[in-house]
């Protein structure tokens, strides 16, 4: 398969539960990061395939790193991931480009299918 993924999420548990899930199923962690600063930074490092990205994290929001990594790359692939279903929120992510969006807590079949949808 050989996909390279980033990982984008404040909370070490859940970029860990998110690596379990995406490496059994064959793809490949390109990065991890723990803010959405990170992330913009990382993006342009490593060029992944798809990053999942998480809205509520410290520093910068998903949201924002969204917009900055589309800008640096029109045809990024970003899935967003929250615990919360905010409607606004995900309607916001979706109009600055965001792919898909899952709701925490996750189902492995539900990030799956996401990741698939996003880049085979």
């Amino acid at each position: 398969m050989g996909k390279n993924i980033m990982i984008c999420d404040d909370a070490v548990f859940m970029r860990m539960m998110i690596k379990n899930i995406l490496t059994k199923n064959g793809y490949t962690i390109a990065a991890e990061a723990e803010n959405g600063l990170k992330a913009v930074e990382k993006y342009k490092e490593v060029s992944p395939d798809l990053v999942l990205m998480d809205i509520t994290m410290p520093e910068m929001d998903g949201i924002e790193a969204l917009k900055r990594i589309k800008a640096i790359d029109d045809n990024a692939k970003v899935i967003m991931c929250s615990a919360m279903g905010q409607q606004a929120m995900v309607i916001e992510s979706i109009q600055s480009g965001a792919m898909d969006f899952i709701v925490k807590p996750f189902q492995a079949d539900r990030v799956i299918e996401a990741v698939k949808k996003a880049i085979g």
